[in-house]
């Protein structure tokens, strides 16, 4: 999906969002490099992430041109500060939901990046149909969890043990939801 990219104010600073584009491929695999890097609480780590430019530029073609799916990329005062976006499904008993990733270098964390990228892909996804978005953030994320929660999801379950770190430590998963439209008050 393309949207088009709007500018906020943001304590003072200019932040950008916009889809990502094929020439952000690199900027996108260093993202993903560093940012798995610096969490424990993204899905995998920083070795993990084997993509070359080739394959991210075929991704990026794909989320642009899908009628469900959208990659918003964050700048503050031109800087890439991390991404969103809205993962849809094909299957038709399942096409009125989609689920929801952000991730931010963590220098950007905690400045409101996040709810401004979220509240964009919940009027995107409203526009595309979406009635149901759902995410899965670790437990002790405690920061994403009450962002999450202020935005208006809500747990629905728990999966135990859902990852395995290096060390042997397990983490669990929460599932969280947020209905969209007149159903849901909003």
């Amino acid at each position: 999906m393309r949207v088009e990219p709007s500018t906020h104010r943001l304590n003072g600073h200019e932040l950008l969002l916009r889809c990502a584009q094929e020439e952000d491929a690199r900027l996108l695999l260093d993202y993903l490099k560093t940012t798995c890097g610096e969490s424990r609480w993204l899905a995998r780590g920083p070795e993990e992430v084997t993509m070359t430019e080739e394959d991210e530029r075929a991704f990026i073609r794909g989320q642009n041109d899908s009628e469900t799916n959208l990659m918003l990329l964050a700048f503050v005062d031109g800087e890439h500060a991390g991404n969103a976006s809205l993962m849809g499904f094909s299957m038709a008993r399942a096409r009125h939901r989609a689920q929801v990733g952000v991730a931010l270098y963590q220098k950007f964390t905690g400045q409101g990046i996040g709810t401004v990228l979220l509240e964009r892909l919940f009027a995107e996804a409203r526009r595309a149909g979406i009635e149901q978005l759902e995410l899965e953030v670790a437990v002790h994320n405690a920061g994403a969890v009450a962002l999450y929660k202020k935005l208006g999801f809500a747990i629905c379950g728990t999966l135990p043990r859902n990852m395995k770190f290096p060390d042997g430590s397990y983490e669990d998963v929460l599932f969280m939801v947020k209905p969209l439209g007149e159903e849901s008050g909003e």
